[in-house]
């Protein structure tokens, strides 16, 4: 069985995008079909269930009594609304609009493997009724990887279900997970310069409206977890993640936006559009780069206390270069220290994993 949100008539699911945090929530299906992701623990221990229809325009017409026409935007959750029949679908995206109005744009989660069996015909249609944006997990563009990490889709299946969402106007965003390879040897050779190459062929083949970084950051719940906890994976160091990302951009032809808008991310002002920003981003790791192992560890940790209620912090790497603000918060970082020495590497892995 589902459940009902606290203080809410009908159902929402576990998680949506941080783009879509003032979006309505309607779930149409229920936990991930697949769910056998190495790196993702949100579905772990759920069965995939398919909503019956009229459970879901039910939903909506709940929401809409109790909310009013008061959202612009909504968002269908949980990990793969397209593996609705179109048909059924279709009346999901009708009884939104019906019953609000005001909403300018709908999204969904969707696996390249479940797009890649629509017809761009279908696709079209689904746009044609108010489907706005289509949010699918690449992850990576290496094979290899994408197999050790039991994603289930090649980057061939990810290619040809991206170019159909492309083709049929829906506008697409393709996730990536910064070192999600670690300090793997896949075929014998460094995974992380692979993922990134392979990773940015797939993009420039595919072109998506919004490109999204998410950082690799483990924890228990998820099968990646007993790899680390084994020593069969081995985390790759922030620096060595932002190698990775440099060498992403640098190889990206493109003209999608490059989103970094997540807090396990270590240089959230790496964004931009592209080409355009190229420069600017590449300029911001450059400088990051050159930067010792204490300033780094001093970046990322000042970073994390932004979300934490930590008072002084970084909000941006520009904050970080400003010597009164680096200042402040090496006091900070000092006085943990002299409490309890390696307190600031405990307090980056525990933050970090808060953050998912």
């Amino acid at each position: 069985m589902g459940m009902i949100a606290v203080g809410l008539p009908y159902e929402v699911g576990p998680i949506r995008p941080p783009s879509e945090a003032a979006s309505l929530l309607i779930r149409a299906t229920r936990n991930c079909p697949w769910n056998k992701c190495e790196f993702c623990p949100t579905y772990k221990g759920t069965r995939f269930e398919r909503r019956p229809l009229e459970d879901v325009l039910a939903d909506i017409d709940r929401a809409a009594e109790y909310h009013g026409d008061v959202f612009q935007t909504a968002f269908l959750q949980d990990a793969n609304s397209l593996v609705m029949k179109t048909g059924d679908l279709v009346q999901v995206l009708s009884r939104l609009k019906e019953r609000f109005p005001s909403v300018r744009r709908v999204t969904s989660y969707a696996r390249a493997r479940t797009v890649a069996r629509k017809s761009v015909e279908e696709l079209r249609q689904l746009h044609e009724v108010g489907l706005s944006r289509l949010h699918i997990g690449l992850e990576s563009g290496y094979d290899p990887l994408l197999e050790y990490m039991k994603k289930g889709v090649t980057s061939d299946l990810v290619v040809e279900g991206g170019t159909k969402v492309v083709e049929s106007d829906i506008s697409l965003c393709l996730y990536v997970v910064l070192g999600l390879g670690g300090r793997l040897r896949l075929e014998g050779e460094e995974t992380w310069r692979n993922h990134a190459l392979h990773t940015a062929r797939v993009l420039n083949e595919v072109n998506p409206d919004y490109i999204r970084v998410r950082t690799l950051t483990i924890k228990q719940g998820m099968p990646l977890y007993d790899r680390l906890v084994s020593g069969d994976f081995e985390e790759s160091s922030d620096e060595e993640k932002v190698k990775e990302e440099q060498l992403l951009i640098q190889s990206l032809e493109v003209s999608s936006y490059f989103a970094s808008d997540h807090s396990t991310n270590i240089l959230m002002d790496v964004r931009g559009q592209l080409p355009e920003d190229k420069e600017a981003m590449l300029s911001i790791m450059a400088r990051y780069l050159q930067l010792s192992e204490e300033e780094r560890a001093n970046f990322r940790l000042g970073t994390l206390f932004r979300y934490f209620g930590y008072e002084p912090n970084y909000r941006s790497f520009e904050d970080f270069l400003l010597p009164a603000r680096r200042e402040a918060v090496t006091a900070v970082i000092e006085n943990l220290e002299q409490e309890q020495p390696g307190r600031s590497r405990q307090l980056v892995s525990e933050f970090s994993r808060m953050l998912i």
